[in-house]
């Protein structure tokens, strides 16, 4: 499997259009034959264009200019020059297309063949047959061919797989990967092996199969882009379904599962609404499985269907895949709801802004994404409740309430939750 590259930069120049000519008939008993310079051919384009069969933006390390090829000269008796060819530069589905000097997004490439002109080419000059008058029938005058465009692109890729698997770093998704498909992830016993995404192709029988998607770990804070957090992110915006895989022999398995949850619903809302399944890891090792009943019943009581697997020795992992299958064929068909809304996520605003409304009964705190992380939240874990802290301090709203005048034993209220604010700057 060939190396994921999620972003890469080239320049595309477009070829110049040929150049119209001054000429005039040469005909035997006529010395001062009409004009007949011909036009010159149009300029190539560069155009992108989508190939189904490359999932990585790899070959552009290694060519990273595209110029296409100028258009013909003009010749005598009208003949115009001939036309450059387009310059066709393939880019796998689900590359996102910016202008790298404005950042402004040129196109979303998702479908097979789909094409994007990112430069046109050169119009062809005009010939002198064009300038011909009644005032001036010796024109010598033509045009040359107009300029080519140029520009820099930045390419972004967001893999467009059916499955993506999240969880903490070092939770045993390149190893589910490699256990369910042919990928061969990095694998190691420390944290953050997978620093970059893999794409693998699960086949459950003749007929059916998944792609999947192993992203790397996500991290404390990955929303507001802290370590690799966008780059990460952005890669499971695609998916259908989430295959969130929870280490066993974690310190606390429900505190990383509402880690990351709150990561995703910060980072994007709509993550949050994605079909998730539980996969609970490591039940190999007799602590994680010591400790199974318990974490299963805290997540069946919260509503999410939660599978004991052992990704090492593949128990359990193809039931999995199985229920991860069913979903996604009830799921409405992916061309549909990419036509009724690009799969680009275009805030209308904000969702980290506030505003701190000071009541009678306390401080209101008015911001989306607090909202969401205090709905994602186990406020019985002391973990869960200390992260919450930091996110308040990391949005700036710790500082805020402070100037607000907020003492010890004030009300707080975030969304539907009521909180009571401590000296010592701890809800």
């Amino acid at each position: 499997m060939s190396q994921f590259v999620d972003q890469a930069e080239i320049y595309v120049k477009s070829g110049k259009g040929g150049d119209g000519i001054v000429h005039f008939r040469r005909e035997k008993y006529v010395p001062k034959g009409g004009p007949d310079g011909g036009d010159g051919g149009k300029g190539g384009d560069v155009v992108l264009v989508v190939n189904p069969h490359l999932n990585t933006l790899a070959h552009f390390r290694y060519q990273r200019r595209f110029i296409a090829e100028s258009g013909g000269r003009g010749g005598p008796a009208k003949m115009s020059g001939k036309s450059a060819p387009d310059l066709l530069v393939e880019v796998p589905p689900g590359t996102l297309v910016y202008d790298a000097e404005t950042g402004e997004l040129l196109g979303d490439l998702t479908r097979p063949g789909q094409r994007l002109v990112v430069v046109r080419g050169g119009r062809g000059g005009r010939g002198n047959v064009h300038f011909a008058s009644a005032r001036n029938r010796v024109p010598r005058i033509a045009e040359r061919g107009e300029p080519g465009e140029e520009r820099r692109l930045r390419l972004e890729l967001k893999l467009i797989a059916d499955v993506g698997l999240v969880g903490v770093p070092n939770a045993g998704k390149s190893t589910f990967l490699a256990r369910v498909t042919n990928a061969r992830p990095k694998i190691a016993p420390y944290p953050f092996t997978t620093l970059q995404p893999n794409l693998g192709v699960a086949q459950l029988d003749l007929e059916h199969s998944l792609i999947l998607a192993d992203i790397p770990g996500l991290i404390e804070g990955a929303h507001q882009g802290i370590g690799l957090g966008h780059d990460f992110l952005r890669h499971i915006q695609r998916t259908r379904v989430l295959i969130h895989l929870l280490d066993g022999l974690s310190a606390d398995p429900l505190a990383d599962f509402a880690q990351i949850n709150t990561e995703l619903a910060l980072f994007d809302p709509a993550l949050a609404s994605k079909p998730q399944i539980v996969a609970y890891n490591k039940m190999d090792m007799p602590e994680a499985a010591e400790r199974w009943p318990q974490v299963a019943a805290a997540l069946k009581e919260r509503g999410y269907e939660v599978y004991p697997i052992s990704a090492l020795t593949g128990e359990g992992v193809k039931k999995v895949l199985w229920r991860a299958s069913e979903i996604l064929a009830s799921l409405p068909p992916q061309e549909a709801a990419e036509e009724e809304a690009k799969p680009v996520y275009r805030p209308e605003e904000d969702p980290r802004a506030f505003t701190i409304e000071h009541t009678p009964e306390g401080f209101r705190i008015h911001c989306k994404a607090l909202e969401r992380a205090a709905a994602m939240t186990y406020w019985e874990y002391d973990q869960s409740v200390r992260r919450f802290q930091r996110i308040l301090a990391a949005l700036g709203i710790e500082e805020a309430l402070r100037a607000a005048g907020i003492q010890e034993g004030d009300t707080v209220f975030v969304g539907e939750y009521e909180l009571e604010w401590r000296e010592e700057g701890e809800l």
